[in-house]
């Protein structure tokens, strides 16, 4: 795995070369784990595991304190780990001194303005947006066959969830069936709060899981996902509880499933991504219901749930192969509840397949 890593930062250091800097620092997570198999997450929102420092030619870096030496060192050369203690930011300024940064090209989205600050009083930064994301939109085959193991243990779940549909469950106590059984499954964690919405609930695409208790005769709406081998599934199924669906559920499914194999019949290669929503959209207008759908088509998915691409009217971008997107069309009537269906879809030279 050491190799794939190194691999991945020799394809970014052009990139940094272009920038002209003396070096280049990632402090996004998942970034940093990208180009070093080094800590995934950070520990809490307002701590850091550490960065990675990137040098155009020469020795790399990576900066981290003494909770994850020992973490850094079975990832990382121990020569070329800097361990910073107290007064992070002033240790780093120091380090970058000695190694001769005097311009530091730096991720803009996730560097915080008080930090910025601290750097710039000694150091000529940078900014620069999406390089990293750039290499991470097309999948390698290792990512693809960790994706396909995600996705697969979703599909289990999602196998056993009719028979965890008893009326009187709590959506809340539903959420939490299904998030021990991503942990017996082998998720290291989930990709994301599982999203269950029982009847009127489900017209909110992102409804929290609460105390509404399933009766009979009401759509059931479960979207959720985990993570395995570091990578993320997400996948979306509505049904229906109750004796006998209802017509006006049974044509709103039919609707969403046949926009979602329109788009996924439609994928190619080089297609521009808001030509991709466009296509669900459109099928929507055709039958009047376009106000209804309210979200974009989909997103890419990784290392986090939600990567590029955006899929979305204002899209900007094309399909490459080598992409893994979700395609997840999806119609909401408030007072009702809506539908969702999502499928896990990999871009092919010539089309897609769903995994």
């Amino acid at each position: 795995m050491n190799e794939i890593y190194s691999d991945r930062r020799e394809r970014l250091r052009p990139m940094i070369q272009e920038l002209g800097v003396d070096g280049y620092l990632v402090l996004h997570p998942a970034n940093r784990f990208y180009l070093s198999g080094f800590e995934l997450h950070d520990p809490q929102c307002n701590e850091s595991a550490g960065c990675l420092l990137l040098r155009p030619q020469g020795r790399d870096a990576l900066c981290t304190d003494p909770r994850y030496q020992d973490a850094a060192g079975r990832v990382w050369p121990k020569d070329d780990i800097f361990i910073y203690r107290q007064d992070k930011l002033k240790n780093l300024v120091r380090f970058f001194g000695q190694s001769g940064i005097k311009t530091l090209g730096f991720e803009s989205g996730s560097m915080s303005y008080q930090t910025y600050q601290t750097l710039a009083e000694s150091l000529e930064m940078v900014p620069s947006k999406g390089l990293t994301e750039e290499l991470r939109k097309v999948k390698d085959p290792e990512e693809i066959e960790r994706l396909q193991d995600s996705c697969a243990l979703n599909h289990g779940i999602f196998a056993q969830l009719p028979a965890l549909l008893q009326t009187g469950v709590s959506e809340s106590a539903l959420a939490w069936n299904l998030e021990t059984l991503f942990r017996e499954g082998g998720a290291s964690e989930l990709a994301f709060d599982c999203i269950v919405a029982f009847g009127p609930n489900a017209a909110l695409p992102h409804s929290l899981p609460g105390q509404e208790l399933l009766a009979e005769n009401q759509p059931v709406l479960v979207d959720m996902g985990g993570r395995k081998r570091s990578y993320c599934s997400d996948q979306t199924r509505t049904l229906w509880h109750g004796s006998k669906a209802s017509g006006f559920f049974l044509g709103t499914l039919e609707l969403v499933q046949e926009a979602q194999n329109m788009a996924i019949q439609a994928i190619r290669p080089g297609m521009e991504l808001r030509e991709l929503y466009a296509v669900a959209y459109d099928f929507f207008a055709g039958q009047g219901v376009e106000q209804y759908f309210t979200h974009g088509l989909g997103h890419g998915i990784g290392l986090e749930t939600h990567e590029f691409p955006g899929i979305g009217p204002q899209s900007v971008g094309k399909l490459e192969t080598g992409m893994v997107i979700t395609v997840e069309p999806g119609l909401y009537y408030p007072g009702w509840g809506g539908v969702r269906w999502e499928h896990m879809v990999q871009v092919l030279e010539d089309g897609a397949r769903v995994f």
